[in-house]
């Protein structure tokens, strides 16, 4: 196996620190569990995500890019082409490309969450 593939491991959440990731404000931080500069993937970028109350992420959307978020903590409210929709633990959203989504904290805790995008990069051309 060459130097550049990636390689299979296990690892501690605790071991991966917060990050502040650009377009994200007050308190949105998250953990960059396996994407390219983690773990060499090509085809996933894999987060989780806590949010301090009135967190958010900026409006935006992906190109080419699919995500699936999963509430696992707290309550949010999920902006999805101009609707707020409230999502508490246990929901799941899917986020095609082309649709503008934002997140943000309106609980009173933590909001944490998983974030799954693939491909990794939004500057792919569409197949």
């Amino acid at each position: 196996m060459a130097d550049d593939q990636p390689k299979a491991f296990i690892r501690n959440i605790a071991e991966v620190p917060w990050r502040e990731f650009p377009n994200h404000f007050g308190g949105a931080l998250s953990k960059p569990l396996v994407m390219p500069e983690t773990a060499q993937s090509r085809h996933l970028d894999y987060r989780i995500s806590m949010y301090q109350p009135m967190a958010h992420v900026a409006r935006h959307k992906h190109a080419v890019q699919e995500q699936v978020y999963h509430v696992i903590e707290g309550e949010g409210l999920m902006e999805i082409d101009g609707q707020s929709h409230v999502v508490p633990k246990h929901d799941f959203i899917f986020l095609p490309p082309g649709v503008e989504h934002s997140i943000s904290n309106s609980g009173m805790v933590d909001l944490v969450f998983l974030v799954v995008t693939s491909p990794v990069t939004d500057n792919e051309k569409p197949v």
